[in-house]
């Protein structure tokens, strides 16, 4: 018989917690289900509010919950709720989720039912977290439904809000060895997946078959389809194309966008080629595409800004002639979700840190014809970009 920590209704208890038997729960002493991480990313946040004068942070059913908590709550309009002050964190969480939410963490809980509604728990919560008193500095999880932070809100005494950049956010930006190895692990099935689908290559294979084949190779191996773009011939002309029926046929040029999941880490990676021989043109924009992320990657250092990164894939670029064939940003971070920070764009003041994980993902898109993109996830470590694939970025040529 396991044991949990909930919100006592009679509120007797000063922290608004009492203990109780579930028998759903396993048994806490072999700690197998507990998230090992909290306590060393708890005090990491504590120490980050402190250094920003941050009294709460609120966060919702989210990647940010996930990573400092363990917990992936079933996410519905029953308000959920993780706040953290320097003397408490716990959970708002609906009653009839708190079983399987306690085998996740050790933290305590302060349920509610249906027939209650959410308001006794949260004034409970809040007074645990001592969050009281007028103008708090609360930081808000940006990606919590608006009901959840307005019912926060309504329940502070004249907040002063703003989101998780300089607190969670800046946390999780920067990766530890365990979640490198993580991220890695995915990068390499990802990279056998890739081969496989540009082995093949055939024609009169549709995209979709393509992205099937993909998909098997993953689960091979043990990992999720995380997202998957096929694009052959004009389609690849489309940054965020969504694979159809269009079938492979020689003089075609293919683009392989795609990554897995596996350990809760994704993989992200661009690969470009021909099917058949590549004409002129497409030769030599993938030649200044090359050109762009090498120096895009020769460039991103621990205290260099993201926006430099960017200028340096975008120059070359331009001063090839392609400059307004470059449609999107140079990167996006990338850890628990595949698009994160640090965003690698032209008007980020962010300075990159050892430990920033990202991708660099130049390409230059010709309507009509095609598009090439080539693209690397990297950590940073102190000497430079470290990439996470070991598959060549040379273009791939397939006999027709």
């Amino acid at each position: 018989m396991s044991r949990i920590r909930t919100h006592a209704k009679d509120g007797t208890d000063p922290t608004g917690c009492v203990a109780f038997d579930e028998p759903d729960l396993p048994d806490p002493e072999t700690k197998m289900s507990r998230f090992p991480q909290t306590d060393s990313r708890l005090a990491a946040l504590r120490a980050r509010m402190a250094e920003t004068k941050t009294d709460l942070v609120a966060l919702g059913p989210s990647s940010h919950m996930a990573w400092l908590s363990g917990v992936h709550p079933h996410g519905d309009e029953r308000p959920v709720l993780l706040l953290v002050s320097q003397s408490y964190a716990g959970f708002l969480m609906p009653a009839l989720n708190a079983a399987a939410a306690g085998a996740e963490t050790d933290l305590p809980f302060h349920p509610w039912r249906d027939e209650e509604g959410p308001d006794a728990a949260l004034a409970a919560l809040i007074n645990a977290c001592e969050a009281t008193g007028p103008e708090l500095s609360v930081v808000l999880d940006e990606t919590m439904r608006a009901d959840f932070a307005l019912r926060l809100l309504d329940a502070l005494d004249q907040p002063r809000r703003r989101f998780t950049d300089d607190t969670i956010a800046a946390l999780r930006a920067v990766k530890d060895e365990d979640e490198f190895r993580a991220i890695k692990a995915a990068h390499l099935i990802n990279d056998r997946a890739v081969q496989a689908a540009i082995d093949a290559l055939r024609p009169g294979l549709t995209e979709l078959e393509l992205v099937e084949i993909i998909k098997s190779a993953y689960a091979k191996e043990g990992a999720a389809l995380e997202f998957c773009s096929i694009c052959f011939g004009a389609s690849s002309a489309f940054p965020h194309h969504y694979p159809g029926d269009t079938k492979l046929e020689p003089g075609m040029a293919v683009l392989i966008d795609t990554g897995c999941r596996v350990d809760g880490y994704p993989s992200d990676m661009t690969r470009s080629g021909f099917f058949g021989s590549a004409n002129a043109t497409y030769t030599e924009v993938f030649a200044v595409v090359e050109r762009a992320i090498a120096a895009a990657l020769a460039t991103a250092k621990p205290g260099v800004r993201a926006s430099d990164v960017d200028k340096a894939a975008r120059d070359v670029i331009t001063a090839a002639g392609y400059g307004e064939y470059f449609l999107h940003r140079t990167g996006h971070g990338l850890g628990i979700d595949i698009h994160e920070p640090p965003y690698i764009a032209a008007n980020s003041d962010v300075v990159l840190a050892e430990g920033n994980v990202f991708s660099i993902e130049p390409g230059i898109y010709l309507a009509g014809q095609f598009g090439v993109r080539l693209e690397e996830i990297v950590i940073l470590r102190e000497t430079g970009a470290e990439i996470f694939s070991e598959m060549p970025r040379d273009m791939f040529t397939v006999e027709a």
